[in-house]
């Protein structure tokens, strides 16, 4: 049988872990994506709208779709700025803070169920790795420009 390769490795538990998040998110009407933004925006300040994409390492094109559905579903309302009148923050809604509460659970529960299956020493072993990958990816060190 044939190695498999890291970006095969990641690639695939990434599917796994989306289609598992997808799942869960689905049994209350919500997606992935939703439930990342709603996690990734402030219960109680709000959240500038262009810092969203990055915080959630999405584009803007797909963070606008998820944020107009989200406030059609009322999860969320835009409001401008006060200190930037060119500005909109994204509040949650009283629904928006019920599902954000949902999605935390989620993500807590898929890291504890984690934490009890593997050993302590491997999970430190996996984010060294993982926190080298992306070091590598983000200083351009995998492929060297000419």
């Amino acid at each position: 049988m044939k190695e498999k390769t890291i970006d095969y490795l990641l690639r695939s538990t990434w599917m796994g872990v989306t289609k598992m998040y997808n799942e869960e998110a689905g049994k209350k009407g919500s997606t992935m994506a939703t439930g990342f933004a709603l996690i990734s925006i402030d219960p109680d300040e709000g959240t500038p709208s262009t810092s969203l994409g990055p915080k959630m390492g999405i584009e803007a094109t797909s963070l606008s779709r998820t944020l107009k559905t989200m406030e059609e579903k009322g999860l969320i309302v835009r409001k401008s700025n006060p200190l930037d009148g060119r500005g909109v923050l994204i509040y949650l809604t009283p629904f928006g803070i019920e599902m954000r509460e949902f999605s935390k659970r989620v993500v807590f529960g898929f890291d504890e169920a984690i934490n009890k299956a593997v050993d302590s020493e491997d999970l430190k072993a996996f984010k060294k790795v993982t926190n080298t990958i992306l070091e590598l990816i983000n200083s351009k060190k995998i492929y060297i420009q000419d």
